[in-house]
């Protein structure tokens, strides 16, 4: 008999739980608390699994010197990819940000970011994403809450940075080339602290003192060459998450 209990408890928990009456996030009187799905104006996310490209969404910071030109492109992928491809030069480089700084760090309010990327040279590249300024040079941004791997390594440091003063972390695990690699961060005002992730484990976390509490933020990522040769960046997805400030539900 026991037997035959622990496998109906155990079927019950691989199952998929059924809430046939819907889910909220809101009370009961407010104007959406009868939605039977949860309340989309919580937060303000934007995410892009790249099965399209549209160039205009982006602010794109581009240096040809080398032979041939910079291109971004759909690739072929499972689930989607982005293929950002330099010029031949050292120090091209193709970077994005989404046309306008639609993110702001505050200390009582969630704030999240992630990507899923790989490259071809994991040593001799620059790679940075994360959210940062708007500016034409992101490797070296004043402001911003992002991931950075510099030329001639292949481990990658997290910086929560404001006003080029600099909290950082150094992630255990180095990337490798033609490895994907996912990177994310979410922000507890709980313990006021950004909990940094490396491909979905917890890698440490960075005290809020030098987050860019007074700067709009943009999502943004790119690739720049560490050497006279082409490189490639693949992005299979890309996320940021804000916990809104102005949330007028009871």
């Amino acid at each position: 008999a026991w037997c035959l209990q622990w496998l109906i408890f155990y079927r019950r928990l691989i199952m998929t739980t059924h809430f046939t009456s819907g889910v909220t996030n809101v009370t009961s009187d407010g104007t959406l608390g009868k939605l039977k799905a949860p309340a989309p104006h919580k937060y303000h996310q934007y995410f892009n699994d790249f099965d399209t490209y549209l160039a205009s969404d982006w602010t794109i910071t581009t240096t040809e010197d080398g032979t041939g030109s910079a291109t971004e492109a759909l690739a072929d992928g499972d689930g989607g990819v982005l293929l950002v491809t330099n010029a031949a030069g050292d120090n091209d480089h193709d970077f994005f940000q989404l046309v306008k700084e639609g993110f702001k760090y505050e200390a009582g309010k969630q704030i999240g970011f992630h990507i899923r990327f790989k490259t071809n040279d994991a040593t001799q590249s620059d790679i940075v994403a994360g959210l940062q300024l708007t500016d034409t040079t992101p490797l070296d941004v004043t402001d911003g809450i992002f991931f950075l791997k510099s030329d001639g390594a292949a481990t990658i440091s997290f910086v929560v940075e404001k006003d080029s003063t600099q909290s950082t972390l150094t992630l255990p695990n180095s990337l490798a080339d033609d490895t994907f690699m996912t990177l994310g961060f979410i922000y507890d005002p709980r313990d006021q602290k950004f909990h940094v992730f490396q491909n979905n484990v917890l890698a440490g976390t960075v005290v809020s003192t030098n987050a860019p509490d007074d700067e709009e933020l943009t999502l943004s990522f790119g690739i720049q060459n560490g050497a006279a040769a082409a490189k490639t960046l693949s992005v299979d997805y890309v996320g940021a998450y804000k916990e809104r400030t102005a949330v007028t539900e009871l």
